[in-house]
Formats: C-alpha cells, sequence, structure tokens
C-alpha cells in the first residue's frame, strides 16, 4: 500500500516522530504500527530501507515523502 493511504492511519505521536527524526533508525513500535497500518511487512516493502543491528531504516523515496508532508507539500 501507498505511504498516502497508511500516513494517515497512523497515530499522531507515530508521525510526529517520523517527521522529527526522519532517516534514523525505526523504533520496533514505529514499524509495528506503520506493517498494521497497511504498509507491509518491512522485508520487501517499499519503505523499508537497509535493516542492521540497531533495526529499520526507512528507504530514500519515503524519507523524502516524510520530508515533503512535514514540509506541507502533501
Amino acid at each position: 500500500m501507498d505511504i498516502e493511504r497508511w500516513w494517515p492511519r497512523l497515530t499522531a505521536e507515530a508521525r510526529e516522530w517520523l517527521a522529527a527524526n526522519n532517516g534514523e533508525v525505526v523504533p520496533p513500535s514505529v514499524v509495528s504500527e506503520i506493517t498494521n497500518a497497511g504498509g507491509g511487512p518491512p522485508n520487501g516493502s517499499w519503505w523499508a530501507g537497509e535493516s542492521g543491528a540497531d533495526g529499520i531504516l526507512l528507504s530514500d523515496a519515503a524519507i523524502d515523502w516524510i520530508e515533503e508532508s512535514a514540509n506541507g507539500e502533501h
């Protein structure tokens, strides 16, 4: 599902965290919320970038979209 559809389904707190910490490792609670909102599981989903020992990073496309949204461009 595209970010435009699952973004509004996130809690305000999750959206605020993603906007304020865009590009940082996403906490498991936010990853779970994205998954439950329709973003799909992180493995193989377009919104999930690299994952490592610290956790999951967003893809470049998701980072760009969130930045644009935070700037009122969506």
